[in-house]
């Protein structure tokens, strides 16, 4: 894989205020990556730095394809029809259009639709067909399945798997970490405007002790536990029904997941 962004030391303030301080991170070709962070840490502002939609005070951003953005919020005139939006920006981006891909969001069915009595899914799927026209190297998704349903997630999910597939790269900001864990190739996690981590989920895993969730239920209730150590912990929890004499019923162990470790990170936990 070959890098086709690299971002260098970025910084941007907002009057005295530093949102972003020190953010330096490379996307590979072909991968999904994603940007993480609580509320106010910049997730936005760093990819409307790179997307080139808003001015940096400091630092180097480096894009080496063509882009298509999504915005997390975006609007278009009222009265304009889904299709006609479509064949709008097809002619500024002097591009086709690719009908299976229209399929694949749903525009087919909204196509006749003013822009006005669109839900927020639907705009969110009409945005993301936007973006995508000319077909761009890279893709940039801000909440992408924000207000989408369970239908609509499973259909978009299916389209970045298969645009990572044909060897584009994706570069998203979400809240979902369980969208992320299951996309992507590599996160960054922002805190107070700097990258707190930069690896694998399962690097950062590694980095703050593969954390398991034992949960055991009994025929008078249930009872969990974290733990780093399972070899320990488990016999330990066993044994401790059976002195209470409660019959166990089920078992379930699992690792410690994305959100547990983000929050961890965010916090400034273990790091």
């Amino acid at each position: 894989m070959s890098g086709v962004i690299q971002v260098e030391r970025l910084q941007k303030r907002y009057g005295k205020q530093a949102v972003l301080k020190d953010v330096s991170f490379s996307v590979q070709r072909g991968e999904i990556f994603a940007l993480l962070g609580a509320n106010g840490a910049g997730k936005t502002t760093t990819l409307e730095c790179v997307e080139g939609l808003r001015p940096c005070d400091g630092g180097s951003i480096s894009v080496r394809a063509k882009a298509g953005v999504q915005l997390q919020s975006a609007c278009l005139p009222e009265h304009i029809r889904a299709m006609e939006a479509v064949r709008l920006f097809s002619g500024w981006k002097k591009a086709s259009v690719d009908e299976e891909m229209l399929r694949a969001l749903g525009i087919d069915e909204i196509a006749r639709k003013q822009y006005r009595a669109l839900s927020t899914g639907q705009k969110r799927r009409l945005h993301l067909a936007l973006a995508l026209l000319g077909g761009p190297e890279i893709l940039f998704l801000d909440e992408p399945t924000a207000g989408l349903d369970v239908e609509g997630r499973a259909a978009l999910h299916a389209l970045i798997r298969d645009f990572r597939a044909r060897g584009k790269t994706i570069v998203l900001a979400s809240h979902d970490m369980a969208e992320v864990e299951s996309l992507c190739d590599r996160i960054a996690i922002l805190r107070a405007g700097s990258v707190a981590f930069l690896g694998t989920v399962a690097e950062l895993s590694t980095r703050l002790g593969k954390r398991y969730n034992i949960s055991v239920k009994t025929a008078r209730g249930s009872m969990e536990i974290a733990t780093d150590d399972i070899e320990k912990a488990l016999p330990a929890l066993l044994e401790r029904c059976r002195n209470a004499g409660e019959a166990i019923v089920d078992i379930h162990v699992g690792r410690g997941s994305l959100e547990e470790h983000f929050l961890q990170t965010v916090r400034g936990e273990n790091i």
